[in-house]
């Protein structure tokens, strides 16, 4: 279980946010690290919705997910010793991004356990951060570098541990911690991101992927009218496609500003995200333009969006209009 989420994390984050940066800049930047890390609470469901919000209705499930709160709350108040239900609510309430309740959940399982176990410290650690990043040069920091010294071999201690590395300078140490990482035997496309950050970070010469320059989509982006009043300029847009038929991870990822559309963006495999997998390998793409009002690349209520289906042999040419709103 801790590598389908620890790979999803990692996916996630250097696929639709971090590589892109990491191209623009050629080296793995403080920038694009705190941009790896910000979606790593997302879990695989949610980042393969990314751009169809429509294939499921959250209601349903909001509503259940509120019930078990209720009935973990009482349960704790009937129990306030009870470890395990507060570490069951910290989870949930990390995964509904009330990091507030969240840190007061962990907050409670840590002094129960007497601040000795690197798991719980390590989840405080994380939700402390994703309430406010700059932590990691503060308390976040000081619970993953405890985390990881009272579990040396915890996944998440590990990489968060290695981002407190880079935050500080010390890129060797954090490429030491992701080796140990890697070492764990993560799934392979999990390792190959993994080994491309230890490469960076240690300086190494990296083999350079000779990809077509010419544009394999050519997609044309605009808003409706609709859209247009209910966006910020500054909002970001994700491009992406994917392939219809096994939607996450995407093929490619571009970011641009609502202030740049309309705008015609081209897509080669030199944005492919993983060795291998480029667009020219594939018949038939998903192209999703998604105005992301959060910040974040997993649809979020609010968001603007529209997708077309494109078939690069036929026609390497689509228009996608931004007309729908995520519920």
């Amino acid at each position: 279980m801790i590598w389908l989420i620890l790979g999803t994390m990692l996916l996630a984050a250097a696929i639709v946010v971090g590589w892109p940066l990491v191209q623009h800049e050629k080296r793995l930047s403080l920038q694009a690290i705190s941009a790896i890390v910000v979606v790593l609470a997302l879990s695989a469901g949610m980042y393969a919705t990314i751009g169809t919000p429509q294939e499921k209705s959250a209601g349903s499930e909001l509503a259940s997910i509120e019930e078990m709160v209720a009935g973990l709350d009482q349960r704790l108040r009937d129990n306030p010793d009870d470890l395990s239900g507060w570490k069951m609510l910290g989870r949930t309430n990390f995964q509904l991004r009330d990091y507030d309740k969240a840190i007061q959940a962990y907050e409670r399982a840590v002094q129960l356990e007497s601040a000795s176990n690197g798991q719980t410290l390590a989840d405080l650690g994380e939700a402390i951060w994703m309430q406010d990043p700059s932590t990691l040069t503060g308390r976040a920091g000081e619970l993953f570098e405890n985390a990881i010294a009272t579990s040396p071999n915890n996944s998440k201690a590990l990489f968060y541990s290695g981002l407190v590395a880079v935050e500080r300078g010390e890129r060797f140490l954090a490429a030491d911690r992701w080796e140990t990482l890697l070492a764990l035997s993560p799934p392979e496309g999990i390792q190959e991101i993994l080994q491309q950050r230890i490469t960076q970070l240690r300086g190494e010469e990296m083999p350079v992927q000779e990809a077509p320059a010419a544009p394999i989509i050519s997609a044309a982006i605009e808003l409706a009218p609709a859209a247009e009043k209910a966006v910020d300029p500054n909002a970001i847009v994700f491009i992406i496609a994917r392939d219809p038929a096994q939607p996450s991870p995407p093929i490619a990822a571009l970011r641009r500003r609502v202030a740049e559309l309309p705008a015609v963006v081209a897509l080669s495999d030199s944005d492919a995200m993983m060795p291998g997998r480029l667009l020219s390998g594939f018949s038939e793409l998903e192209i999703v333009a998604r105005v992301s009002m959060s910040g974040q690349p997993v649809a979020q209520p609010g968001d603007w969006y529209g997708e077309k289906i494109v078939r690069p042999a036929e026609s390497g040419e689509v228009s996608i209009v931004i007309d729908r709103e995520v519920q």
